[in-house]
This record gives C-alpha cells, sequence and structure tokens, in this order.
C-alpha cells in the first residue's frame, strides 16, 4: 500500500414525501447509493413509512454520508434504520462525518426514529443534524449515542444538533465525548459517568397554546421547553437499552 492514498467513501442518501391528493403519502424521490440504501416498508394510515439499510459497515474514518428527508405540506413520513449505526476506524486518516438535513413544510409531519449510533474506539466521527420545521408542522425527532461497545472504551465522537422552527433558531448545541475532546464531558455536569446519551426533539403547534413543562421525568431524564413550538428531552443511562426505555416513557408522557 505504499505510495497509494486512501480516500473514503461519498454516499447520499434522499427521501422527499408529498400529499399524494388521496390521504396518503407519495415518495416521489427515495435514492440511496453506496452503503446508504433506502427501502419502504409498511406504514399505518396516511403516513409513509422508510427504513435505512446499512449496505456495509461504517462510516469509517475518512467517509462522509449524508441523509436528506423532506415531507411536504399535507405528508407523513416516519423514517427509522434496520440496525445501529457504528462508527469505525478505517484506513483513511481524517475523521468521518455524518450529515442529516431534514425539512418538514407547513402542515407536513415527520418521525425521525433511527437506531442508535455506537462509537468503537478508535473512530472518529462528526455528526450533524440541522432541521427546519414550518410554523404548522409537527416533528418527532430521536437521537441516541452509545459510547464504546461493552467493555470498551470509546472513540472521540461530536455531535451537533440545530433546530429552527418557523424561521427562528429554538435549538444549536454540540456535545464531544472520547479521547480529544474538551475536559470534562465524562464529568457530573455533562455525562457523569453513563455510556449512552440521547435527546428526543418534539414540535407541535399545540405547544403554542399549552407550553411544556420543565420537569424531572426520572433518573437522567429532564424535559425542557424551546421558544415557539418546541421541547427537548434529553437523557443519560448506563446502556442502549434504557436509555431506549427512558426516551420512549417521555415521548408516551407528552400524549
Amino acid at each position: 500500500m505504499d505510495g497509494v492514498t486512501v480516500t473514503g467513501v461519498r454516499a447520499t442518501a434522499r427521501i422527499v414525501a408529498r400529499d399524494d391528493g388521496r390521504g396518503g403519502t407519495a415518495l416521489p424521490v427515495l435514492e440511496g447509493d453506496g452503503p446508504l440504501a433506502l427501502r419502504r416498508t409498511r406504514g399505518s394510515g396516511a403516513e409513509a413509512r422508510v427504513m435505512l439499510v446499512g449496505a456495509m459497515s461504517g462510516p469509517l474514518g475518512g467517509d462522509h454520508f449524508a441523509v436528506e428527508a423532506e415531507a411536504g405540506a399535507g405528508a407523513r413520513l416516519s423514517v427509522g434504520s434496520a440496525a445501529a449505526t457504528i462508527a469505525l476506524p478505517g484506513q483513511a486518516k481524517g475523521e468521518a462525518r455524518y450529515d442529516v438535513r431534514l425539512t418538514v413544510a407547513d402542515g407536513g409531519e415527520l418521525r425521525w426514529l433511527p437506531e442508535q449510533l455506537i462509537s468503537v474506539h478508535g473512530s472518529d466521527l462528526y455528526v450533524t443534524t440541522r432541521v427546519e420545521v414550518g410554523a404548522d408542522a409537527r416533528l418527532v425527532l430521536r437521537e441516541e449515542q452509545v459510547l464504546g461497545r461493552a467493555g470498551e472504551e470509546p472513540g472521540r465522537l461530536t455531535s451537533r444538533l440545530a433546530v429552527r422552527v418557523a424561521g427562528r433558531t429554538v435549538l444549536d448545541q454540540e456535545l464531544a465525548c472520547g479521547p480529544g475532546a474538551p475536559g470534562g464531558w465524562d464529568g457530573p455536569a455533562v455525562l457523569g459517568g453513563h455510556r449512552a446519551v440521547g435527546q428526543l426533539v418534539v414540535v407541535r403547534p399545540e405547544f403554542l397554546e399549552r407550553p411544556v413543562d420543565a420537569r424531572v421525568l426520572g433518573d437522567g431524564v429532564a424535559v425542557m421547553p424551546l421558544a415557539g413550538a418546541a421541547a427537548l428531552v434529553t437523557a443519560v443511562a448506563s446502556d442502549a437499552l434504557r436509555l431506549r426505555r427512558a426516551l420512549d416513557e417521555a415521548l408516551a408522557d407528552f400524549g
């Protein structure tokens, strides 16, 4: 391999959902390449459901993955993943990137519910999720991150989440964990020794009339109102199973 430059994989998946005019949701765009494959599965009612299926391991060092999903006016879209995303070290130098771009038009609805992201020892991943939500749109977004496999130290993981509702930024935060991250990430003010961290963003027009109250739902789980029609749940747990249970219970608490 001397003298050979190893570059990472570039891959993009795109989903566009539209009201089909018959009480359902059409998917005029459902495109994935390389390791990002998309499959439409059976939905319920007017909802279209899509699964993101990883066709190979990754992202590895140097890879750049991107997923774009758009729910138009009157469309109802649910997106999940068939398995966890595992960040791994690779032959290419430099960090891997995973960019998610979500758009929900007025009158549209998006449920973004992928499986967890696992940061493997030796990996280096930067994840960005940017969301644009219309004034009369609905959103449920779940992010779950697990630092290391069982008994393993994590890689470096940096995650940024930015959400705009009706053109106004309601959330923009970044968390860096693992080797090389700013000091204190594992301390009592951040993860407190836990190895699974997650958040849930819920946007509903009715929150304008009935704002969400700030409250603690349990050990390591808190609900915070955001500006406008949005709320944020943050949770830490010892493992992925307990984290999922906490976020599911939080979502059920919204009704």
